[in-house]
């Protein structure tokens, strides 16, 4: 047995004739881990009549372009690289065909309450990334609280521990705003409030 064995230490690693060393040569840029994804990033989507009637991830904006069913308006700086070409990233995008759009509430979804909450804790009023948040139910489940719009919330870890099993008024918590449907009318607003942030929006939101 080897002696290294005996004393606990780990054995040391075979290195074959083609292997290189860990000091060799510069080591690779690592990318920070809280940084967002390019791919990630919000996207205006016009209807064919230059209307805004949604906001997506770019991943989505590229497929709908590929597929032929939506073409760039405005692009960032950044591109996305393939194995034969590259292609900048799209700011907004427009539908070639006109779509009719519902004025019916959005349907019922995690992903949709943490848009209408703006990856928001409705609790404690912090921002997170929608990895570090959970639904809560106001009005908790054992005491017959459904799913629905109003009473389904984002919410942080911390404050959906320190809520439990009660309602807000129990655990000392306050609601940062009312709880309420999805329509059409808050996506605006949403539009509207990312819009200050690309001025590249602006000129399809204010009008």
């Amino acid at each position: 047995m080897d002696n290294r064995l005996k004393i606990g230490l780990r054995p040391r690693p075979h290195i074959g004739l083609g292997a290189v060393s860990a000091d060799a040569g510069p080591k690779p840029h690592v990318a920070p881990a809280n940084r967002p994804s390019v791919m990630q990033a919000p996207v205006l989507v016009l209807n064919a009549t230059f209307e805004p009637i949604n906001v997506t991830a770019v991943r989505r904006a590229l497929v709908l372009m590929l597929k032929g069913v939506a073409q760039a308006e405005e692009t960032s700086h950044a591109e996305v690289h393939s194995t034969s070409k590259a292609i900048q990233v799209p700011s907004v995008i427009r539908l070639l065909s006109y779509r009719h759009i519902p004025q019916q509430s959005r349907a019922l979804s995690r992903k949709n309450i943490l848009l209408r909450d703006r990856n928001t804790c409705q609790f404690c009023g912090a921002a997170f990334p929608a990895s570090e948040l959970t639904l809560d139910h106001v009005m908790p489940r054992s005491r017959g609280g459904r799913s629905s719009w109003e009473n389904l919330v984002a919410c942080c870890y911390n404050c959906n521990n320190r809520k439990g099993d009660r309602t807000p008024e129990e655990a000392g918590l306050r609601l940062q705003r009312r709880p309420r449907p999805f329509t059409l009318h808050t996506s605006r607003q949403l539009m509207r409030l990312i819009g200050h942030r690309d001025e590249k929006w602006r000129k399809y939101l204010f009008y």
